[in-house]
């Protein structure tokens, strides 16, 4: 079995992820990157800026704008939404095989209790064209019932679960809401749903190749694999416990010339959102605080990894303040001691940031930019 050492596996990950040198990402489409990335994840907070443009600026650079992932989406057609997350139209066939197996029981049985809605629906749909869930009446027969946020809340529900199934689809946002069209007008005329066995095991090599390295099994908070499942070749990384899987043509680039670069990184990004892996291969203890009182939070209310060359080096604490026309940095705290070089890096890294969303930096008293 290859043995790894740890730095060769956090430049693995690190090159999986496009976050090496910008000359590798030269020239790439937001439909190219997401394609590499295999998924962006759709999540609401924009503290500093939404996780799939945070996730496609730290790839693309200051010439990345959200419009272009609006027109992959939309015109070109050549990414989709699907569930919580932006993937390749290409991936739809396999995703709807494993979701359709995988549905827990109780979902299909409220669907099936609701044939009467669902026919509603599909019909409104083919008549009337793509609505938002508002627009949708709500005949269900019988309710959503659930503790938490989706309680009787049932044309979301459905529209949801048809969305899983394969009936309808995400065919653009109204603002933040999702509009919704029968599933044959937004996807690919030729779209194939393979058998759940070999669709899992694509998505598994997919997954892989966009991680470089990963544990066998790991799942992440919104019941997303993260981990290997059946692909790659087994590894070991020295001084780190148990087997890993790794990427065949990530292996046999291991020891290839490495150029690094600085980047702040969304919490929800590919290469930390496996917080055990973080921790295992990049020492980066993490942890989301927005749900945590101020009292109690260590690196801010949506604190952004600082990675610099292959390394995990600290957390930016900042928020983007649209009304007063800045980026307020409220702390930078660095994991271990910063080389000048680093701190340097950091802070042209912040003014790039700033200047991509169009504010000015303002640092909170006692943080202060290096001198250059």
């Amino acid at each position: 079995m290859t043995v790894l050492d740890v730095e060769q596996a956090r430049r693995i990950a690190v090159r999986a992820q496009l976050l090496d040198a910008p000359a590798t990402r030269a020239g790439r489409s937001v439909a190219e990157v997401v394609d590499e990335l295999t998924l962006l994840q759709v999540d609401p907070t924009a503290a500093v800026a939404p996780n799939v443009d945070l996730v496609l600026w730290s790839r693309l650079g200051g010439d990345y704008e959200h419009s272009d992932l609006t027109f992959a989406l939309e015109t070109e057609r050549s990414l989709v939404e699907h569930s919580s997350y932006v993937r390749p139209v290409d991936d739809i066939g396999l995703v709807l095989a494993t979701m359709r197996h995988e549905l827990h029981p109780r979902v299909l049985e409220w669907v099936e209790a609701n044939a009467r809605f669902r026919t509603d629906v599909l019909a409104q749909l083919a008549a009337e064209g793509p609505r938002t869930a508002a627009e949708v009446p709500d005949t269900c027969q019988v309710p959503w019932e659930s503790s938490g946020w989706n309680h009787d809340k049932n044309v979301n529900r459905l529209l949801e679960m048809l969305t899983l199934l394969g009936d309808v689809a995400i065919s653009s946002r109204h603002g933040k809401l999702r509009v919704y069209d029968l599933a044959e007008r937004v996807y690919p005329a030729d779209l194939t749903v393979p058998s759940y066995d070999d669709a899992k095991a694509a998505l598994d090599r997919r997954r892989l190749a966009s991680l470089g390295i990963a544990r066998g099994s790991a799942r992440g908070n919104g019941g997303e694999q993260i981990g290997a499942g059946s692909g790659g070749v087994p590894v070991t990384v020295a001084g780190v416990a148990g087997e890993w899987r790794a990427d065949p043509d990530a292996l046999a680039a291991a020891d290839d010339d490495f150029e690094g670069r600085c980047a702040f990184l969304s919490p929800f990004d590919r290469l930390v959102y496996d917080r055990d892996r973080a921790l295992d291969l990049f020492d980066f203890e993490y942890v989301l605080e927005m749900y945590k009182p101020a009292a109690k939070r260590r690196w801010g209310y949506f604190a952004l990894p600082v990675l610099h060359d292959d390394r995990l080096v600290g957390k930016l604490d900042a928020k983007a303040d649209r009304r007063a026309g800045v980026l307020r940095v409220h702390a930078v705290h660095e994991d271990v001691p910063w080389s000048p070089a680093t701190g340097d890096a950091v802070d042209a890294e912040i003014d790039a940031l700033a200047s991509w969303l169009g504010l000015a930096v303002v640092r909170d008293e006692g943080i202060r930019a290096r001198p250059r």
